[in-house]
């Protein structure tokens, strides 16, 4: 069976051919941890989960390696404002994501590297890079000399003063170029570091996953995937880096042979941003719906595509789910092996088309509905499918009667609120999606002259 993905390097979609069939080798970029994570971040972890699930149907075995940035200026800084060791921070908002992760579905990595736990290996890359003529020392500043690696924009695409202007290093005077992008830096008594050859100091965040992919995957592997944003600079560096370090530099697929690359989030039409206040974080979503619901409102937009978070969507993934549900309550007394389907697996493997994958289900469940599949065949396709997405993990007695405990009423007041905002904004469609949302809950509103109110249905 084919498997075809989006190759952001070559800019085309590709028949994947792994490397070695008897064992696909993935690495994805974590989180760097020093705050809750966001929508946007759980957008990844749930994006290349599901594609593990999909390499595991059509291959013997999977390693998946998604690593914990634990040293990064961002960290230093929030430990320093909530006066607390780093390692207290760290370890706090690992923890964190990980079980927000768990709650939506997302497996464990075969591997989650720390990158604290990679310095000797760090150390060493930056030595042969050094050595091979493609970094520099000054001021116990270790720098990548973008000018003396030929391909330096194969991922990106960016010409020279594109790289320039999209670079998030500063200008510096310890730099021969302003492109140069920093491989170790020095660090102050009250700032975290490693001794090294260069003086006491700390990794660049491009070093890290440079120095964890080959260790823990070896070089070249098959798969890096990320959100988009990390495209420019930080999977361009990692290639520059790991491609000169290994002598194989012109070459970019020495390092990784497929890069996938999942769209942005936006809130209602809106990039998010802690300025505009609609940052929407998992531990509070998690709070309001449950994690399959959220897990399927991620996968019902093709992952290439960016993800627009509303009502709307949230809506149509818990009624889908409520439906899949009731039917595994009334196949229950059907005693089924679970077997690939290959017309379902067959849309996955086209380039990951999740939202073609759920309208396959939502078909099949119409089908049979009508009586057109029998209960096995039926159950059969619902548990493959599900098992493939990352749903239907509760059992669906617990679902209802976990819907029916749970009429919180602070929520079903915000809700009556927000959709009496999009009535007066005569954003009728929102306000049917809300008024669906709530009855859905279990929860009937009567609007009159005085006002909207609510009951139990």
């Amino acid at each position: 069976m084919k498997q075809y993905l989006y190759n952001s390097l070559t800019g085309k979609k590709e028949e994947f051919s792994p490397i070695d069939e008897s064992n696909v080798r993935m690495y994805v970029c974590g989180p760097t941890v020093y705050n809750f994570v966001h929508i946007g971040n759980a957008r990844p972890a749930v994006v290349f989960d599901t594609l593990v699930r999909v390499l595991r149907a059509n291959y013997e075995k999977v390693t998946y390696v998604s690593n914990i940035t634990d040293i990064d200026d961002k960290i230093i800084d929030a430990a320093a404002i909530q006066k607390v060791p780093i390692s207290e921070i760290t370890q706090k908002y690992t923890d964190i994501y990980n079980q927000n992760m768990e709650v939506l579905g997302v497996q464990p990595p075969d591997v989650q590297p720390k990158a604290t736990e990679y310095l000797p290996e760090m150390i060493e890359l930056i030595e042969q890079l050094i050595e091979k003529g493609f970094a520099y020392e000054k001021d116990g500043h270790v720098l990548f000399h973008v000018l003396a690696y030929e391909k330096y924009g194969a991922l990106s695409k960016r010409n020279r003063d594109e790289q320039i202007a999209g670079s998030r290093v500063e200008i510096a005077p310890y730099k021969k170029d302003p492109a140069d992008f920093i491989l170790w830096k020095p660090s102050t008594s009250e700032q975290p570091g490693w001794d090294s050859p260069w003086g006491f100091g700390r990794p660049g965040w491009h070093t890290e996953c440079s120095a964890m992919t080959e260790k823990n995957l070896g070089l070249p592997f098959d798969i890096h995937g990320g959100g988009r944003d990390l495209i420019f600079p930080h999977h361009e560096n990692e290639i520059a880096q790991s491609c000169c370090a290994s002598g194989d530099v012109n070459n970019p697929q020495s390092f990784s042979k497929y890069w996938i690359h999942n769209g942005f989030v936006t809130v209602e039409g809106e990039k998010m941003s802690k300025s505009t206040g609609n940052v929407i974080l998992v531990k509070d979503l998690i709070n309001q719906y449950d994690g399959e619901v959220i897990r399927l409102a991620l996968l019902s937009s093709h992952y290439r595509q960016s993800f627009d978070w509303n009502a709307k969507i949230i809506h149509q993934a818990q009624v889908l789910l409520d439906k899949l549900y009731k039917a595994l309550l009334d196949l229950s007394d059907e005693s089924v092996e679970i077997k690939t389907n290959e017309e379902f697996l067959n849309l996955l493997n086209d380039d990951l088309n999740t939202p073609g994958a759920i309208t396959f289900l939502n078909k099949k469940l119409k089908e049979y509905m009508a009586g057109v599949i029998n209960k096995k065949d039926f159950k059969q396709i619902l548990l493959f499918a599900c098992k493939t997405l990352g749903i239907l993990n509760n059992n669906p007695e617990d679902w209802f009667r976990a819907k029916a405990n749970d009429l919180d009423e602070e929520e079903i007041n915000s809700l009556i609120e927000k959709r009496k905002m999009a009535k007066a904004d005569k954003d009728f469609e929102t306000a049917d999606a809300i008024r669906d949302q709530l009855k859905e809950m279990g929860v009937e509103i009567m609007d009159s002259v005085e006002g909207t109110t609510w009951k139990p249905l």
